[in-house]
């Protein structure tokens, strides 16, 4: 009777330590950071704090400066997702749907200011900025993240339309519905989850944006990432910009794990299809 060896995989020890390494450059610094929020003395050369607790989040939860911050950096997330949703879905809808000239060179026109450098492009909007008075401005801060939304709120909607089922389109307009009623009716459900996504992705994402808000809004316009990096840089108090730093990390998780599952990898390959 033959006895067949099968031989046992080797480990591939390349890219377990590609993982290891990544993975300690990625949490290590969340891991501090998540400590310092909930240290109150931690003295060098100690490893570990000397004493934890929760006097820096009382502190920092009863500056008027944060609050202020977080209504602002809520105000302008709103008008900018708005702003984006008005100009990007019914352009991912004729990208989606409709042929016509020029139509890949426009499409890619859209997503041009993710492929230079985004400082260098911000420098650029700034001096056309500072010519019209919108430096420092509540409006010169949204529609300079307006343009770091077009990325989700144009890529990913594109792959939402084109995968909705066009079978279920044409039988609805064989027994009579209307073009407005099919895209409500059909469309738009199958559509909507992953463009809530996208539109959640914008939120989010104009919520955290540092580099636009920090050259366009100062002086006047601080948001919550601007004023935690602030802290920070300013050696105020370390605990306030790591309790900062926690506070903003739960709702990105959140809105990132409602995103993946909804979203899925094919869809900016779909996109990127359009």
């Amino acid at each position: 009777m033959a006895v067949t060896i099968t031989a046992r995989p080797r480990p591939d020890w390349l890219g377990i330590a590609f993982t290891a390494v990544l993975a300690i450059a990625i949490i290590f610094p969340l891991m501090v950071v998540g400590t310092w929020a909930f240290t109150e003395i931690w003295r060098y050369p100690n490893v570990i704090p000397q004493q934890f607790g929760l006097r820096f989040w009382e502190q920092t939860l009863t500056r008027p400066d944060v609050w202020g911050a977080l209504i602002l950096s809520l105000q302008l997330s709103t008008v900018v997702t708005l702003m984006s949703a008005a100009i990007c879905l019914p352009a991912a809808y004729a990208f989606a749907r409709m042929d016509f000239p020029g139509r890949t060179v426009l499409f890619f026109s859209f997503l041009a200011g993710h492929a230079f450098p985004k400082f260098g492009l911000l420098i650029a909007i700034a001096a056309i900025f500072l010519q019209l008075n919108l430096i420092g401005t509540f409006w010169g801060v949204a529609l300079i993240q307006l343009v770091g939304t077009l990325l989700f709120m144009i890529w990913i909607p594109v792959a939402a339309f084109q995968a909705v089922d066009r079978r279920m389109e044409e039988a609805a307009r064989d027994v009579g519905a209307s073009p407005l009623r099919v895209f409500w009716s059909i469309t738009l459900p199958q559509a909507g989850p992953t463009i809530a996504a996208a539109v959640l992705l914008t939120f989010v994402g104009t919520f955290y944006e540092t580099e636009g808000a920090w050259l366009i809004g100062a002086p006047g316009i601080r948001t919550m990432p601007v004023l935690m990096i602030s802290f920070i840089n300013n050696q105020m108090v370390i605990q306030y910009g790591a309790v900062l730093s926690v506070i903003l990390w739960v709702p990105s998780f959140i809105a990132l794990m409602f995103a993946r599952r909804v979203i899925g990898g094919g869809a900016f390959a779909r996109g990127f299809g359009g």
